[in-house]
């Protein structure tokens, strides 16, 4: 899969440093994934929320930050839509974002 963009993973990381070690790992294992359905997602991370529009949430440092990323499976490609605190996200609508 091909992730645009990883500047908000990098930048977020710099503020919460804590998220930096986790933010990597999803990176470069999401890039080397070939997820065709949202099945898929949930089978290499079993804590996911899949939504509508391609869109996955995903549970960073055990739930205390959230990753909104948009997924076009048929072209392989995964746009990071959110990345945020806890708080952050429950002031945004996940599936508009």
């Amino acid at each position: 899969m091909r992730v645009i963009s990883r500047k908000p993973l990098t930048e977020f990381a710099k503020r919460f440093t804590d998220a930096k070690a986790e933010l990597d790992a999803w990176f470069h294992q999401t890039e080397s994934a070939n997820w065709a359905n949202p099945a898929q997602v949930k089978a290499d991370y079993g804590n996911a929320s899949i939504l509508k529009s391609g869109r996955v949430v995903f549970n960073i440092c055990g739930n205390k930050y959230r990753l909104i990323v948009k997924i076009n499976y048929i072209y392989s490609v995964i746009y990071v839509r959110f990345v945020g605190t806890h708080r952050e996200y429950d002031r945004i609508n996940a599936e508009e974002i």
